[in-house]
């Protein structure tokens, strides 16, 4: 079980304050709409769900809409005041990081708890099946409060009893897990631990199943939501792209940068995310170059990337950050000559939009949906492929010995991140999808 709470502490990588939208815009002039906006965990992580929930939904605040969070726990802590929050308890058994923490017996009190138990007794993850389950118990009290209920990637079966109340529903696939999966088994070491990790992702099949049902399924980028149409076997009739956003006023240029200074965010230390690949990158442009590489994650001490990190002896030069609030994370961002994204696969990558809306030029992988992100090769980054750890020290070097491009790659980040990037853009995309799905339900 220890691995399974290592999985799940590592995304409590927090950042948040209350966000504040640089753009604001008018009322909405259709009718508002009321929202309940379902997520199993909500605390702001590092490019997580929770980020996506709180600026989402101040978003909609934002256009005039009441959005109502339901949220287990971690809670989200700095919800726009327009927005309501309604806890919905678990037995939240990861909240120690010590280790896994299983309540008294007789605590259990619903089927739903019973189930979380024993399922997390098996090695599995639970948390968002039986989240669904209690979210679809609160909506069916609560039936003409809302006009339309808008899942983040919870996809449980709870969510089947909510279609059967004929609430209009709407749910967003950041990525799909099978993608994670597939990393984390070619990465694993034994025999043992592929079993491990099968057994802790058994939720992604009833993922699969429960979205194929799904009236509407958002996606944040054409790649990850193509990604899913095939994993999941999705129809893609039933599909919309809405991607992510960024407070460009919070991220932008300012200060100093710092020389040699190259950042890196990666929510969980993993082998998505490729920070092995960055560290021998790192290594290797280090015996020309005086740098620094900020890390923000929570690294497992025991875990690859500080073994690898120990390995290279890199350890005076590799700074690790965590639990930093977004106004921290934009002057890091901007204080850096660098950005880097070694990830082998990304859905969206809200970090990266994060550091070009700063003007921070970026050497990035080509995964996922990075490429759509950031533009062609040359335009707001440096691409190489994922996993050539030889290609991200030459992307590197080359930024780093050239001004001119940094300049260059830097300013066309910023750009592209005003033109196409704002919360309050996604709000009103994400809101004309609520409209179609009651429309739907109405027919």
């Amino acid at each position: 079980m220890g691995e399974h709470k290592d999985r799940v502490a590592a995304d409590r990588c927090g950042r948040g304050t209350r966000a504040t939208l640089g753009n604001p815009a008018p009322a909405v002039e259709e009718p508002a709409l009321r929202i309940a906006l379902l997520s199993y965990r909500s605390k702001a992580h590092c490019g997580g769900q929770g980020v996506y929930v709180r600026h989402l939904s101040a978003g909609l605040a934002e256009l005039g809409h009441e959005v109502e969070v339901l949220s287990g726990p971690p809670y989200p802590e700095d919800l726009d005041p327009r927005v309501r929050l309604s806890q919905v308890p678990s037995l939240d058994l990861f909240a120690d990081p010590a280790g896994v923490h299983f309540p008294s017996l007789r605590t259990l009190r619903s089927r739903a708890d019973w189930i979380e138990y024993l399922v997390t007794l098996t090695g599995c993850f639970a948390e968002p099946w039986a989240f669904s389950v209690r979210a679809a118990r609160i909506l069916r009290e609560r039936r003409d409060e809302f006009d339309v209920a808008h899942d983040n990637q919870s996809l449980g079966y709870g969510l089947l009893s909510v279609l059967r109340q004929r609430i209009p529903l709407v749910v967003t696939i950041h990525h799909p897990i099978t993608r994670d999966v597939a990393l984390e088994l070619a990465a694993a070491p034994s025999w043992r631990r592929r079993l491990s990790i099968r057994q802790w992702y058994r939720f992604v099949g009833m993922q699969a199943r429960v979205a194929r049902r799904m009236p509407l399924v958002l996606g944040v980028a054409s790649t990850s939501l193509r990604d899913a149409v095939d994993d999941f076997g999705l129809d893609p009739a039933r599909t919309r792209v809405v991607p992510l956003g960024v407070d460009t006023a919070m991220f932008a240029p300012g200060g100093q940068r710092v020389r040699g200074r190259i950042v890196a965010v990666a929510s969980a230390d993993r082998p998505l995310k490729g920070v092995v690949h960055l560290l021998e990158a790192f290594a290797k442009v280090r015996t020309a170059h005086d740098v620094e590489l900020c890390l923000v994650s929570t690294l497992d001490p025991a875990g690859p990337s500080a073994r690898r990190i120990a390995e290279l002896g890199i350890e005076d030069a590799v700074r690790t950050f965590s639990h930093i609030t977004d106004e921290e994370l934009a002057a890091l961002l901007a204080s850096a000559e660098v950005m880097c994204v070694p990830s082998l696969y990304e859905g969206f990558s809200l970090p990266t939009v994060e550091a070009m809306a700063c003007g921070t030029p970026l050497v990035a992988t080509r995964a996922g949906a990075v490429p759509e992100v950031v533009g062609e090769d040359g335009t707001c980054a440096l691409l190489v492929e994922p996993g050539d750890s030889e290609a991200l020290a030459g992307a590197l070097l080359r930024l780093l010995e050239s001004p001119e491009l940094r300049e260059r790659l830097g300013a066309a980040g910023r750009a592209r991140a005003e033109q196409r990037f704002s919360w309050v853009a996604v709000a009103r995309s994400t809101a004309q999808v609520y409209r179609e799905a009651i429309a739907d339900a109405h027919r």
